[in-house]
Order: C-alpha cells, then structure tokens, then sequence
C-alpha cells in the first residue's frame, strides 16, 4: 500500500470536472465581491496560504484528488521527514493516505529510547470539511516548520513519529455527506459497543465498511504503541474524551482532566468533557475504540462549523490558529500521556526487597510489579502488583518469600502503560547504581560470600589461629621432654 497514487482515469475526470465548477463559481464570486464598497475591500495585504483544491477560499474542503497531489508533493519535496503510504481503500477504491512524520535518519531518539507515536485522523464524516482540515493543518505544521528551522517542530520529528490519515472518507467528502457512498456513518461503526446506543446508519456490523476496517488495522499494525490519538470532527466546539457511551469517567480520568487543566489556564478556553455527557451517547466511535480496546489516550477534536460563509476569505492558519495550539501541547507533551516509573532505589535484603519508585507521567498504573531476572534471562519472581498515582511516588516493602538472590540477575519494572485494562505493558530495566543489597548469609572459610568483607578477615584469622595452635602445644611438649631426658 506504500508509494504514489494511481488515479483511477473515470474518477480522474470527474473530479477534473468538479475542480473545473469550483474554479468558476469562485472566480464568480470573485466578481461578485468587486461590486462591495471599496471601504469594505480595504484591508492589509497579506499572504494568504491555499488550502489544496481551492484557488479561492481556503476554508471550502478540497477534493480527494487535490488532496492525493498535495500529500505527493509533500513526499517528493520532503523524504527525510515524509513517508506516505496507503492504510486501504474507501468502498470506491479511493487510497486513504497517511501522511508519516519524523526525522527518519534516526530509528530511535538520541538516547537511544523508542519515538513516542501520535496517531491523527480526519474527515470521517465527508461534510465535517475544518475536521479534515485540522488533520490537514496538523501534518502541515510540522512539514513548514521543519523547513523553516523552527525549533519546536525539528526537536517533535527527531523524537516522535507522527501519523496523519488526512481523510477517512473521501467517498462522503466528494459528494458533499456526512455518510460513506453505502450511507453508513463511518463514527458509528467501529467494534466498541457497536450498535448499543439510540444511533441511525450504524452499518450491517462493526467494521462493515471499508474505511473504519483498514483504520483499525492501521491502529493495529503501525501505531499499536501509540500514546496519543485525535480524531477530528466538525460541529461544536468541544474536545471529547472517553466514553460515548457511559456518563461515567474513564478510568485514566486523571490524565484527562489534567491535560484539561493545563489547556483551559494556559491556550484555550474550549470545553473538554465526557462524551457521553459533553455531546450525547454515542456508540461505536473511534475515540472509545482506540481508548477501549487499543488503550490509547483518544480525543474527538470537534471545531465550529462557523467557516461556511460565501465569500468568506478566512485563512486556515488563522481560522485554526487556537486549534492548532492545542494539538501542539498533546504533541509537544505526548511523553507525559502514559505512567513513567524511575526506581530511585532498591534495597534487597534476604528475605524482603524496598522499592523507591516515582511516576513523572500523568497517567497512573494500578498493576505495577517487580521481577528478578536469572543471569540465564528467566525471570524467577515476580512482586505482588502494586499503584503508582500520576505524578506521584511511593515507598514499598515487597516479600521475596524462598527466593534465592542470583548474584549476576538483574531487576525490572513491567506495568500498563495506564490503567484502562487495554492499555500497552512495558518492560523496563532497573539502573543496577540505585540497587543495594544488604544480604544476611553464612560464609564458609576463607572462600565463602565477601572474601574481603572485614568481619570474615577477622573471623577467619581466628579460625586460622584455633587451627595452629594445637600444633604448637605439641612442638612444645616435645622440646620439654627432650630436656628431661639430657
């Protein structure tokens, strides 16, 4: 599914055709516009940046066509930090391009730990057309910016990977729908409580149709690890977060009303809530698919439909300027999305070990446990689990119970990621410079555990005295004799 597009040539021409139609009513409007007062046309002169497909207005939705050309480019002009590929095909066979951002000179980070990975899609719903162009913007951002220089996007592309499906469904988004060509609602067919809530056109099953079919298989094979997932909807302005179908909090609701916290004192004042409560239940969704069964941090990203005003000339820059801000900060901060555990120190004695362990993530983790690894890599005993609160640290005491301390093992962490049961678990090392141990076994001889500890010196050279001495006693008793007799 990797490389360019091959235009099919009957869709070629329609949407040659339909490319054709929005040129001219747009140079119509243009005329239109000439006969406004001239205190009406007297503005700054500025540089205004054309969406895709549209040579007039840039905030009208472009076309899958101009949409595959733009993505192209990107990819010709841009290889060290653009890797297109297609994650399928709409129902008419339309490629869903994904636009795969990061300095891929570099595998890993500096330090050698793995890319963080955000995942974007837009333009679910054809007719939501600022969605898609969020998605749109999002990629764009970040591709200006490592032109420019600029400093944040270049430092974001050499430590994240980050995925942008621009358009879910091209099919809606030419003929002008919020449904797919079948008349499903894309948002509602997805394998999470599919079909559970009061919906219309939920499709004949979850995944029935093409698109939310290669998307989930998209999520499942290239960003499995994935710590952030936004998926652009127009409508009400609002950020939606787990669930759409319940009114209760997900269970990693502190992660979801910290970053709440932070957007609201600091960037924008745009309500973040509860689906269910914030919009209305709602079943089937991608958020609460990639929440509930690929546990990733997700948010429904809905921008105001205020944008379709004829004539309007409203820059998308401009227009999703405070948009944009926000999805820099989930960005910026997708490191902080998930429980990060740093073991400060880690005190083993024979039979207990002491734990001092912090979380620098804004996600708890409610399993946590503490393993020991055989010199062979067997992992021979694993702790009770244990909570570690978002940004938080605790002190525990764990029983060892029988096990035998393997000199040459090692130690390490293995937790979720978060606490919904969905969520990734990972393995990580513990630094052997913060582990201490305070063992209290026999040794035997010279030759035993801590040669050179100085209690075994001094034992030992008493033991090695008590041996001696008999030996002496009878040197001695034999010189006496022998004088005895002279």
């Amino acid at each position: 599914m990797t490389g360019r597009a091959i235009l099919n040539p009957s869709i070629f021409v329609w949407e040659l055709l339909r490319t054709i139609m929005r040129v001219a009513i747009g140079l119509v409007l243009i005329m239109l516009m000439g006969t406004l007062p001239l205190a009406l046309a007297q503005s700054e002169p500025r540089e205004i940046q054309t969406w895709p497909g549209e040579p007039i207005d840039s905030h009208v939705h472009m076309t899958w066509a101009a949409m595959t050309m733009e993505v192209n480019g990107w990819a010709d002009d841009y290889p060290e930090i653009v890797d297109l590929m297609s994650a399928g095909e709409s129902e008419l066979g339309r490629a869903l391009w994904v636009v795969r951002l990061s300095d891929w000179s570099l595998d890993t980070k500096e330090d050698g730990s793995p890319k963080e990975i955000v995942y974007i899609d837009g333009g679910h719903h054809g007719n939501e057309y600022l969605g898609t162009a969020l998605a749109w913007l999002s990629a764009k951002w970040y591709i200006n910016g490592w032109a420019e220089g600029n400093e944040e996007a270049i430092t974001v592309l050499k430590n994240t990977e980050v995925h942008v499906l621009i358009m879910l469904n091209p099919d809606g988004n030419d003929i002008d729908t919020r449904w797919n060509i079948n008349q499903v609602d894309l948002n509602r067919n997805y394998d999470h409580y599919w079909n559970t809530c009061p919906t219309t056109q939920p499709g004949s099953s979850a995944f029935s149709e093409s698109e939310t079919m290669y998307n989930s298989m998209y999520m499942n094979e290239y960003v499995t690890d994935a710590d952030l997932y936004v998926t652009m909807h127009t409508g009400v302005w609002i950020m939606l977060y787990p669930w759409g179908k319940w009114a209760h909090q997900p269970a990693d609701w502190e992660l979801f009303w910290q970053i709440r916290e932070d957007v609201n004192a600091n960037i924008s004042s745009i309500p973040i809530q509860n689906a269910n409560q914030g919009l209305y239940p709602n079943c089937g969704t991608s958020r609460d698919y990639g929440y509930g069964v690929m546990g990733f941090p997700t948010f429904t990203f809905e921008t105001d439909d205020e944008q379709f005003i004829p004539g309007s000339f409203e820059n998308l820059n401009d227009r999703l300027e405070e948009e944009m801000d926000v999805m820099r900060y989930l960005i910026n901060n997708v490191w902080y999305w998930r429980a990060r555990l740093d073991v400060r120190a880690l005190d083993v004695s024979s039979d207990s070990v002491t734990l001092d362990v912090v979380n620098y993530g804004q996600a708890s983790t409610s399993n946590a446990t503490l393993q020991h690894v055989s010199s062979n890599g067997e992992i021979v005993w694993t702790s009770d689990a244990f909570t570690v609160n978002a940004t938080n640290s605790t002190v525990i005491k764990l029983d060892l119970g029988e096990l035998s301390i393997d000199g040459d093992g090692t130690w390490q962490m293995y937790y979720q990621k978060r606490v919904i049961n969905a969520s990734t678990w990972v393995t990580e090392s513990i630094n052997a410079s913060v582990i201490e141990t305070s063992m209290n076994q026999k040794s035997e001889g010279l030759f035993g555990y801590g040669l050179f500890n100085p209690v075994t010196v001094i034992a030992s050279v008493v033991g090695l005295a008590a041996i001696l001495r008999p030996e002496e006693e009878d040197i001695e008793l034999t010189s006496r004799e022998d004088a005895h007799d002279n």
